[in-house]
């Protein structure tokens, strides 16, 4: 229950208006990305450095098998 919970608020933060869009950054996942085989709605992370800080990202997929960024923390300043 926990997961479709966190899946349908995933994708309704994917949906809103891209003024509250994050800005990719050196490292990001592409918005061109592609993930043909994953289930719509299913959300996975990406764990990166980048200007010396640790970042993790999470990433929605949408209908059309795109991705979208819905989340960025700052995991660590080096």
């Amino acid at each position: 229950m926990n997961k479709v919970f966190a899946a349908a608020l995933l994708t309704a933060i994917a949906g809103a208006s891209s003024a509250y869009a994050i800005e990719p950054i050196q490292g990001s996942i592409p918005s061109s990305a592609r993930l043909e085989k994953a289930p719509v709605g299913s959300s996975f992370q990406n764990q990166f450095t980048a200007n010396g800080n640790e970042y993790r990202e999470t990433y929605v997929v949408a209908p059309d098998h795109s991705v979208s960024l819905v989340n960025r923390e700052m995991m660590s300043n080096q």
